[in-house]
């Protein structure tokens, strides 16, 4: 019989094994941070309030204040995922400053940025209110509600004459329609979409089941 000739492996050097295992927790340590980062943008994050928001996509410049209008696209649903009310599938955004509305929508948008998508979990405590929830709403004053918000512009230091066109509009619907001067638009009344770029836009009020104003559950 031949004989077999064997070739053993050569055993690494003490050095080089440290190097082997440096080089491990190198990698391991790298694939770590690099998941973490990746999923940053996906944490919630909680408000003293108890607002909880995510930021699914951040935005660019200063964060919105009660001061400005913005522009924004929203869709709302329960944890069920029940849709109760989008813009999107009216095709038409809103125009409002952070006002107006349920507190924790209001609190959301003054987190939000230009070009930013968001999503905030508003608790009762924050929605709406007992007595405030609108009439026909698939939802009670007991629900989380869950937005979905695209910040498609903020307009800086727009908000007072945003309100005032809005009042001037109320006045003018009032006395089309013989009523009296000074009363608030009727619930649900929809946006009037978006102004040309560049320019102050008209504003809307929210329509029913939207983050509401007046007594559909806006302070």
């Amino acid at each position: 019989m031949s004989a077999v000739t064997a070739v053993p492996i050569q055993p690494l050097a003490k050095g080089s094994l440290v190097k082997l295992w440096l080089a491990i927790l190198v990698l391991v340590a790298a694939a770590a941070a690099l998941a973490w980062w990746g999923t940053t943008s996906l944490q919630r994050s909680k408000t003293e309030s108890g607002l909880q928001y995510q930021v699914m996509k951040a935005g660019e410049g200063p964060t919105a204040t009660d001061e400005d209008v913005l522009v924004f696209h929203y869709e709302g649903r329960l944890a069920d995922g029940t849709v109760f009310d989008s813009s999107r599938t009216r095709n038409e955004p809103m125009i409002m400053p952070p006002t107006g509305v349920i507190p924790g929508f209001a609190e959301g948008l003054k987190l939000t940025q230009a070009g930013g998508t968001y999503r905030f979990w508003i608790p009762p405590n924050l929605g709406y209110g007992p007595g405030r929830v609108p009439p026909g709403a698939p939802f009670t004053d007991q629900d989380t509600l869950i937005f979905d918000v695209e910040v498609l512009q903020i307009v800086p230091d727009a908000a007072q004459a945003f309100q005032m066109q809005q009042m001037q509009r109320q006045m003018q619907q009032m006395q089309q329609q013989g009523g009296a001067p000074g009363a608030g638009p009727p619930p649900g009344a929809g946006p009037q979409g978006a102004a040309p770029e560049g320019a102050p836009p008209s504003g809307a009020a929210p329509p029913q089941g939207a983050p509401g104003r007046g007594r559909s559950g806006g302070q």
